[in-house]
């Protein structure tokens, strides 16, 4: 699997990224950066896996390559890159995996106004790839001295916009792992208020999927809120675009649970949402406008530019948050910032549950109850993975012989992958990864333990197939 745009980016095995293909990206994104601008400047940050240095090196490069001032902001959370580089005019580049295996790495790309769209894939690909086929000469340089605003900038925006007593007299536990933004996350929950309980920091990355999280994470954080007694615990993927919060009872509060939470605090009008998001969305009744569409943060994006109602939000099932309007708050303003953030939602569910003089796990009680978990088969091939997804949409009997509860649904959509529904209003979505070899599943029911012993059966199923 050679380096190749996903669902957020470029992405491939860290090694796939040599300077020369660093460089013929690079430099073929900047070429399209300056059809729309005047600006001469690029960002850079990266996350804390063991070949980002490396990368971000190059990346560097290239800029300086293509006579380009290069800025290295530093290792700081995705959105923290995004949100300084938008505020200037100009372009950034994130040297991150996110959250899957450290093997993987890739770079993100920002365009002057906002997230890199999938109509500017193809353009940059195929420039890339003239260049690499001329015999593009590329080099490296070091990163030097990171811009100290760029972290700090992210911390103004919360503080300044929810104030510093927003979330004064909650207990929060924070969950550092290897995420890039772990620090600079103590210190927004802090800067608000909160008092804080940092645990677990590691050396060595460690790859944290808010979709399909590790079950001994989960146990690790209800220890530690039962031993401190905690509302909560928060934390973020390895870039800090994808927020993990576990209720004071425990619980993970899925990503797509937290948009709404998060939705709903901030007064949108409009939800834009991928398919893989809880049909409590629409059935929560909260939003004038609910857009779906395919998984990845740009189609959000462009879906976001489209609406009418504002303001206009769009999350992931994976939790990251994107913005699209300046919102007023309690302190002042929150600024727009159309690109997934990981703590927005974090700190806005905890900001509403104590408005309301709920416990975080009373809030999301108060929703539908519909409960989503997701899994994933790794290393499955585009090919198996291609027939497969096509005997699920076609075959009845294929349906019924991979697992008779969902032999007949009542809709199937092949937006993205295939997601059924059926009569009693579960549903069943298999899709492959855009980020890596995986066949992902999401299953959504009535009950925790249904959806969990769904998703587990059907997960032994695509074991054996794959």
């Amino acid at each position: 699997m050679a380096a190749a745009f996903g669902t957020s980016g470029l992405r491939g095995p860290a090694v796939d990224f040599t300077a020369e293909v660093c460089a013929a990206y690079v430099r073929a994104f900047l070429e399209r950066c300056a059809e729309a601008g005047e600006g001469r400047t690029a960002y850079v940050a990266a996350d804390l896996r063991e070949s980002s240095p490396r990368i971000a090196g190059y990346c560097l490069a290239a800029i300086e390559a293509e006579g380009w001032t290069a800025d290295w902001a530093g290792e700081v959370p995705t959105p923290a890159v995004a949100a300084y580089a938008m505020a200037r005019g100009a372009p950034a580049m994130m040297i991150t995996g996110s959250h899957i295996p450290e093997s993987y790495n890739g770079i993100k790309f920002y365009r002057p106004d906002g997230e890199f769209l999938k109509t500017d894939e193809a353009p940059v690909r195929l420039r890339a790839e003239a260049m690499l086929a001329a015999g593009l000469v590329a080099g490296a340089a070091a990163p030097g001295a990171p811009l100290a605003d760029v972290a700090s900038s992210y911390l103004s925006r919360y503080i300044d916009a929810f104030g510093t007593d927003a979330l004064a007299g909650l207990k929060i536990g924070v969950d550092l792992h290897s995420a890039v933004g772990r620090d600079l996350t103590v210190a927004i929950f802090e800067g608000l208020g909160a008092q804080c309980t940092p645990f677990r920091r590691v050396d060595r990355f460690v790859a944290v999927d808010t979709e399909a999280l590790d079950p001994d994470d989960v146990a690790r954080a209800k220890a530690v809120i039962l031993e401190h007694g905690l509302d909560a615990v928060v934390s973020t993927d390895g870039d800090g675009d994808r927020p993990l919060v576990i209720d004071d009872t425990g619980r993970q509060i899925h990503g797509d649970v937290l948009g709404m939470l998060t939705a709903r605090a901030i007064g949108a009008k409009t939800v834009v949402t991928p398919l893989s998001s809880t049909g409590a969305v629409e059935q929560s009744g909260w939003f004038d406008t609910v857009v779906r569409t395919m998984i990845g943060s740009p189609y959000v994006v462009a879906e976001m530019g489209k609406a009418e109602a504002h303001p206009v939000v769009g999350f992931e099932a994976n939790g990251g948050f994107l913005l699209q309007d300046d919102v007023p708050l309690a302190k002042g303003m929150l600024q727009r910032l159309p690109t997934r953030d990981a703590i927005l939602p974090a700190v806005a569910c905890l900001v509403l549950a104590k408005s309301e003089g709920k416990r975080l796990s009373q809030l999301a009680a108060s929703l539908p109850p519909r409960f989503m978990q997701a899994d994933r088969v790794k290393e499955v091939s585009a090919d198996k993975a291609k027939v497969f997804l096509k005997s699920v949409e076609s075959s009845l009997e294929f349906r019924a012989a991979f697992d008779p509860r969902i032999a007949a649904p009542v809709e199937i959509s092949t937006l993205d992958g295939v997601r059924m529904v059926f009569a009693n209003k579960d549903t069943v979505h298999f899709r492959q990864s855009g980020n890596a070899p995986e066949m992902r599943i999401y299953v959504e029911t009535g009950a925790t333990e249904s959806t969990g012993r769904l998703l587990g059966d059907l997960m032994e199923r695509l074991k054996s197939e794959f």
